[in-house]
C-alpha cells in the first residue's frame, strides 16, 4: 500500500466533510450510525460473504481532522487498490457521472494493443454524441450535421486514469453545480423515460434534471436497449425492428459506436455506469456486457435502422466527378467528396441521381477536374447512401 505523502497530508485537511461524504456514498458506502462528532460508514462487496469494511468519517473540523481523512484515503486506497493521491484528485472533483469502458485485450493485465485503444476511444467518442443526439432530439437514425449542444458536450467530456481489472478506460461527464446541488431523489426519472413530460422539450425535460443528466441517462438506457435488440437477433435468427426504442436512446448511430469500440477482432467488452452521488440515480444500473457475437447483431441493427428509416433530407456534397453513368435513366454521376454536414469530413463515393438541367454540369466538371457542390436527400444504397431529390448542382470555377 502507498502511504499518503506530506502534500497530499495538506490537501487532504482542506477537504470539506461533506466532500469525504459524498464520494463515499458514490461509491456505494452507507452512513450506519452516528457517533461524538463522526460517523461509522461501511461497505459490503457484491458477491464477497463476510463483514463490511468500516470507515470512521469525522463531520466536523477537530485538532485531528486531517489524520482522520489521511486514514480513510490510506483504507480506500487498499479497497479500490488505487494511489491515495489518485483517490483525493476524484474526491475533489465537481459533481461528475461517471462510465467505464472495460476492455478484454490479449496480454499482460493492464495493456491494450495500441490499434484497440484507437478504436475503443473514437468509439467511446460516437457513444456519447450519439446519447447527446438522442437527448436533444431522439431519431433511430440521425443525422450527420450535428447540433452545438451535442458538441459542447462531448467537448466536456474527460477521461480519467486507468483502472484495475484488465483494461478499463474511465471517463466522466460533469454535471452543473449551484441549482442542482439539492437534486430531489423524489423527482427523479427512470433510467428509459422516453419523452420529455408534456410541454417540455427534450432539451428541458424538468427543472430537476440537467441535459447533463439526460444524456447519462440516454447513454445508459441506450446501451441496454441496444444489447437487448442484440439479444432478440441472436435468438431469433432475425433482425427485429428496433426503432420503437429510439425515444430511450437507441439509434443506428450508437449501435455503430458500440461496433467500433469492439474494433476490428470484435473483442469482448463491458460498460459500467456510476451516478453522482449529488444527483442520485436509485434505479439499478448493472453493467451491460458486449460479447463478440452481440457485436455481429449490432452490424446488423444498424444497417436494418438505417435501410429502412436512413433517408436524411438536405445534405450537401463537395467533391469531384468520378464517373458518369448514362445506361440508366435519370442519368447518375459518381462524387468522391464528403459531405459538409460530416465533422470528420470522411471521404466516400457517392451516386448522385441529376436532374435533366445536371447532365451537361456534370459531364463538364468531370472532362475539367472541377470541383462540384450538390445539395439533395440521402438513403442508403447497400453498404454506401445515394443522394436523390437534388435541388443545387453547381460547379466550382478553377
Amino acid at each position: 500500500m502507498t502511504a499518503i505523502t506530506d502534500a497530499e497530508f495538506e490537501e487532504a485537511a482542506a477537504l470539506a466533510p461533506e466532500v469525504v461524504r459524498r464520494y463515499l456514498s458514490g461509491k456505494g458506502w452507507n452512513a450506519e450510525r452516528d457517533l461524538s462528532g463522526a460517523e461509522l460508514w461501511e461497505w459490503r462487496p457484491p458477491h464477497e460473504p463476510g463483514p463490511p469494511y468500516e470507515l470512521l468519517v469525522p463531520v466536523t473540523r477537530r485538532r485531528d481532522y486531517a489524520g482522520r481523512v489521511a486514514d480513510i484515503l490510506e483504507a480506500l486506497a487498499v479497497v479500490e487498490a488505487r494511489r491515495p493521491g489518485d483517490i483525493l484528485r476524484e474526491m475533489r472533483l465537481p459533481p461528475v457521472d461517471w462510465q467505464f469502458l472495460r476492455l478484454v485485450p490479449p496480454g499482460p493485465s493492464g495493456t491494450a494493443p495500441l490499434l484497440d485503444l484507437v478504436s475503443a476511444l473514437s468509439g467511446l467518442k460516437d457513444l456519447h454524441t450519439a446519447a447527446a443526439s438522442s437527448a436533444h432530439q431522439p431519431q433511430a437514425v440521425q443525422p450527420g450535421q450535428k447540433p452545438q449542444v451535442v458538441k459542447d458536450h462531448v467537448a466536456a467530456v474527460r477521461l480519467d486514469q486507468t483502472r484495475v481489472g484488465s483494461y478499463v478506460i474511465a471517463a466522466h461527464t460533469p454535471l452543473p453545480e449551484g441549482p442542482y446541488s439539492g437534486y430531489d431523489r423524489t423527482g427523479q426519472r427512470s433510467l428509459f423515460d422516453e419523452a420529455a413530460p408534456a410541454g417540455r422539450s427534450p432539451l428541458h425535460p424538468q427543472p430537476s434534471e440537467p441535459f447533463a443528466r439526460r444524456i447519462s441517462r440516454m447513454l445508459y438506457a441506450g446501451v441496454a436497449c441496444a444489447h437487448a435488440a442484440a439479444e432478440a437477433t441472436l435468438a431469433d435468427d432475425s433482425v427485429p425492428h428496433a426503432e420503437h426504442m429510439s425515444g430511450a436512446g437507441l439509434s443506428a448511430n450508437l449501435c455503430e459506436a458500440l461496433v467500433r469500440i469492439a474494433g476490428e477482432e470484435r473483442r469482448d467488452f463491458s460498460l459500467s455506469f456510476a451516478w453522482s452521488s449529488e444527483m442520485p440515480m436509485e434505479q439499478p444500473s448493472p453493467p451491460v456486457g458486449i460479447s463478440h457475437r452481440h457485436v455481429g447483431a449490432l452490424d446488423a441493427v444498424a444497417k436494418d435502422l438505417r435501410e429502412r428509416l436512413g433517408r436524411e433530407e438536405g445534405a450537401v456534397l463537395n467533391g469531384v466527378v468520378t464517373k458518369l453513368h448514362r445506361d440508366v435513366n435519370p442519368r447518375e454521376a459518381t462524387i468522391y467528396g464528403s459531405f459538409l454536414q460530416d465533422d470528420t469530413l470522411r471521404q466516400r463515393r457517392v451516386r448522385v441521381e441529376l436532374r435533366a438541367e445536371d447532365v451537361d454540369r456534370a459531364a463538364e466538371a468531370w472532362r475539367r477536374g472541377l470541383e462540384v457542390t450538390v445539395a439533395g436527400d440521402l438513403e442508403p444504397r447497400g453498404t454506401g447512401v445515394r443522394m436523390r431529390g437534388v435541388t443545387r448542382f453547381v460547379v466550382r470555377p478553377e
